[in-house]
Parts: C-alpha cells; sequence; structure tokens
C-alpha cells in the first residue's frame, strides 16, 4: 500500500500521531556525563529503544521510525562503529522474538549492501519472521540518509521505465523506502540539537517538530507524552488558513454526529 504524500493530499489527523519518527541523540555525552565509555551510552540506549516500542504500542501509534545509523556515520571512529555493528547483531538476535510475541513488524531500511552477511541474514530473518504483524511497524534506519533515499527511489524508476517519460511527484514517493508508511505526523530529535541531519528529507515536509535537551538514554515514556502534548497543541494546516482548518474541524464533527444519530 503507497499513501498519498502530505502535498498532494490532507491526511487524516488525529490527537495520537499515526507515525512518529525519532533521531536518538545523545548516548555519547550521556555516557561521558558519567565517565563511562561511549559504548555504555549506546547499550543503554537499546533499553531505551525497548521502552520506546512499548510506549507507542500502549498509546495507539501505529508506526515508529528510529534514525539508528546514518550513512554519516561511517565517519566516526573505527572503533565506534565496530561497536555499533555488533550491537545491532547483538539487538537482533535478543529483540525480534519479543517483538513477534508482541505483534511488531520489524524493518530495516537504508543501504545494506555495506553490512556483513551476518548482520544482513538476521535482518532478513527478523523481517520474515514479523512481516504479518500488526500491532506496530517499527522501521529501523540503518546506513540510511535522506538524500540516498531520494537517488535511489530516482534510479529505480529509470530503471523500471527508462528516462523518456516525466517523472511525477508520486511516481518517486511510491519508490521511496517508506512508500507504505503515512508520512511522520510528530519527528522528535533528542540530545539538544536542533537539525534534522539528513533524515527522512522528502517525508518530514509537514511534519511537526520536537526538540528535546534529554539524552537518549533518558527519554522515556513520560517524554513522549510531553512530545506528544506539545503535537497536540499544534495546528496542522497542510498550506491552508486557519479559518479553513476550522470549518474542516466543523464539517467533520457534523458528518460524526449524522453517523451515531439513530
Amino acid at each position: 500500500m503507497t499513501f498519498t504524500s502530505t502535498t498532494a493530499a490532507i491526511p487524516e489527523v488525529r490527537a495520537t500521531p499515526h507515525h512518529i519518527a525519532i533521531i536518538m541523540d545523545g548516548n555519547g555525552r550521556w555516557a561521558r556525563q558519567r565517565m563511562l565509555p561511549r559504548v555504555a551510552g549506546h547499550k543503554r540506549g537499546v533499553e531505551s529503544v525497548r521502552a520506546m516500542v512499548r510506549a507507542c504500542i500502549e498509546r495507539g501509534v501505529e508506526h515508529l521510525t528510529l534514525f539508528a545509523f546514518s550513512s554519516e556515520n561511517w565517519r566516526r571512529p573505527a572503533a565506534e562503529v565496530d561497536t555499533l555493528m555488533e550491537l545491532f547483531v547483538i539487538a537482533l538476535e535478543r529483540e525480534v522474538e519479543k517483538l513477534h510475541q508482541n505483534g511488531v513488524r520489524l524493518r530495516i531500511v537504508g543501504d545494506l549492501e555495506r553490512f556483513g552477511p551476518r548482520l544482513n541474514k538476521l535482518i532478513a530473518d527478523g523481517e520474515a519472521l514479523t512481516r504479518n504483524n500488526n500491532r506496530l511497524t517499527l522501521n529501523v534506519a540503518a546506513n540510511y540518509g535522506g538524500r540516498w533515499d531520494i537517488l535511489q527511489a530516482v534510479n529505480r524508476l529509470l530503471q523500471e521505465r527508462g528516462a523518456s517519460e516525466p517523472i511525477a511527484e508520486a511516481d518517486l514517493a511510491s519508490r521511496l523506502c517508506l512508500a507504505d508508511t503515512p508520512e511522520p505526523d510528530l519527528f522528535i530529535r533528542t540530545g539538544g540539537e536542533q537539525r534534522i541531519s539528513n533524515f527522512l528529507l522528502w517525508q518530514l515536509a509537514y511534519t511537526e517538530l520536537y526538540f528535546t535537551e534529554t539524552l537518549w538514554p533518558d527519554f522515556n515514556a513520560a517524554a513522549l507524552d510531553a512530545a506528544i502534548d506539545s503535537y497536540r497543541k499544534r495546528e496542522r494546516r497542510f498550506g491552508r488558513t486557519s479559518e479553513q482548518v476550522t470549518e474542516a474541524m466543523q464539517g467533520a464533527a457534523v458528518a460524526e454526529e449524522k453517523l451515531v444519530k439513530p
């Protein structure tokens, strides 16, 4: 299923976001504040992932996308990259069965060719095991970059039909990594930085942005509730005026009232 882009149609807006996207920032600083090695922060960050999946399920969020490793993170020290890859392997080995038992569908999105055979097999096995689950879709962006996503979509499109025809927005959108997922309603970045760092460049066009000083290992259910509360106070206009939004909400309320009357 391919969802319509927010620049092409106005999506349903509800109090609880359909889709939350998070840049999980601050693991290294969390460890440094405690005079611990950076790997300790990454390990604690895995626990926060587990807690966030549980919190999203409890709140009725349908899609959660986590930025685990960007295409630029290969620039980090080799020892840290090796540690992150090993933690990724361990997390898949330990968590996939738990995700499956809780009805979570796991998807890894990004350029997976650079990962080794062991990691790629764990990814394929985890996705196959959880493919039919529908309680929550957990997208983990690994070796992912927003520009890479757009470029690979263009290349796929050209390979499929050649370069002779003009490319429309819908053509490109249907070939992005998350084409079968509604665009995020809410984007969260922990750790105090206020940028999107090449994450979901296409998909965040009309997403509400939320930045917090809380470091990822400390981001818990209460912190998620604060982000959702901020989201609920936003007026999502999608290019319309406030008056148009009010009229649309009133019209929807009247229609719903007619449906419930005997």
